[in-house]
């Protein structure tokens, strides 16, 4: 079978069906196990408004993907500090910010429920939590309506 060339975007590795992720709002269950302190679309000190929730929580507390994806980006992000992204087909990603320690890898495979870093405070904030994040299109989008927090 030939191989693609480099500059062709691949589809995720992993099999999703047709409007899979988007079958899961509302249902799907939080990253972290904490108190949200600041939700979507509130007012960020003098900046802007968040993109989306930061959850309080110990630091080390276990963060844990919200659906199956591959991870497309795991490092350190300026302001969201030690950052993951899963890459949830049909154009859905997950982010997961402000953590201790990263337990995976660019292009690792997760299921929902596992884990896949510790909560920190990485990101400037003052406290320790996982900022977390939804986006579709490339554009944030209210977790509140996919989550049961």
């Amino acid at each position: 079978m030939a191989k693609a060339p480099e500059n062709v975007k691949q589809p995720p590795v992993f099999a999703v069906a047709n409007g899979a992720f988007s079958a899961l709002r509302g249902q799907l269950r939080a990253p972290i196990h904490g108190t949200p302190a600041a939700k979507f679309g509130s007012k960020r000190g003098d900046g802007p408004s968040w993109k989306g929730w930061f959850i309080k929580a110990a630091a080390g507390t276990d963060v844990k993907a919200i659906a199956d994806g591959q991870v497309v980006f795991a490092e350190w992000m300026g302001r969201y500090g030690n950052l993951i992204m899963i890459d949830h087909g049909n154009n859905y990603l997950s982010i997961y910010g402000n953590n201790q320690t990263l337990y995976k890898r660019k292009d690792d495979i997760v299921k929902a429920g596992e884990t896949i870093a510790a909560a920190g405070n990485t990101g400037g904030n003052e406290e320790s939590g996982l900022y977390f994040e939804l986006r579709f299109k490339g554009a944030a989008i209210d977790p509140a309506a996919w989550i049961k927090f």
